[in-house]
């Protein structure tokens, strides 16, 4: 399931891709698919050893094209153990939510990006997460859990003043926030509940069989209740002359 459009996002095949705090790693295996050289980041090792094994099965599967490449490692997105300008792109979805210094975040990544280069943003959409919140306080008080909600021109204005550019913005997964809902109104480890579990069905149906009318419906949901909020922006190329 993902979350970043990729006919909004161009990703060329050789592309250099950093998917940062790439989690279960499901852009990182599309941009693998791709062609991109691929590097998957993130502080959880458990995650991170899950996803090699995944890169690995798919370049066994022969799921890769020749000259992709994928390589899984445990870093910490605030201190990233890459050059400047090393990627062409960077994607970091649902993470920014997580992270008390978020700017500190966007910088490394504006550090590491080539000027030219492309980032894709994603993080829970503000109405949605709103009832999430109002809901149960287990969804978001937990360790490593969300501790803020973003207003698209928040985001949007705090990528600006790290040196990027913005030029598109959508919302993803409308069939999803019900489910949420559903979670925290009934328990969010609370899985046995009979509206929760006839809901997750519907959703892994939906994922497996991506049926015409649950696609069109997600269309409608979107700019209404999508539960991300997708932002795309570019490393403008200095003036010509121009000190970094």
């Amino acid at each position: 399931m993902l979350t970043v459009d990729f006919s909004r996002f161009p990703l060329a095949a050789g592309d250099r891709v950093l998917d940062l705090g790439c989690g279960a790693g499901r852009h990182a295996f599309e941009c693998y698919r791709r062609g991109a050289q691929v590097v998957a980041v993130d502080r959880n090792g458990e995650e991170i050893r899950e996803v090699a094994k995944w890169f690995a099965a798919m370049k066994e599967a022969g799921e890769a094209p020749a000259g992709a490449t994928a390589t899984a490692m445990e870093g910490d997105a605030l201190a990233l153990p890459f050059p400047d300008e090393s990627f062409d792109v960077v994607i970091i979805s649902e993470v920014m939510e997580h992270i008390p210094d978020d700017k500190g975040v966007l910088a490394e990544m504006v550090r590491v990006l080539k000027p030219g280069g492309r980032i894709a943003v994603t993080v829970p959409r503000y109405g949605p997460e709103k009832i999430c919140w109002a809901l149960s306080d287990a969804y978001h008080e937990v360790e490593g859990g969300h501790i803020r909600i973003y207003k698209a021109d928040e985001l949007l204005g705090k990528m600006e003043a790290a040196g990027l550019k913005p030029y598109g913005t959508h919302h993803a997964h409308g069939l999803h926030s019900p489910y949420w809902w559903l979670k925290c109104a009934f328990g969010v480890d609370n899985d046995k509940a009979l509206p929760v579990k006839a809901y997750h069905k519907l959703l892994v149906w939906d994922i497996m069989k991506k049926p015409l009318a649950t696609r069109l419906a997600e269309q409608a949901l979107n700019p209404v209740i999508g539960k991300s909020f997708v932002a795309y922006a570019t490393k403008p190329h200095l003036p010509v002359g121009a000190a970094k």
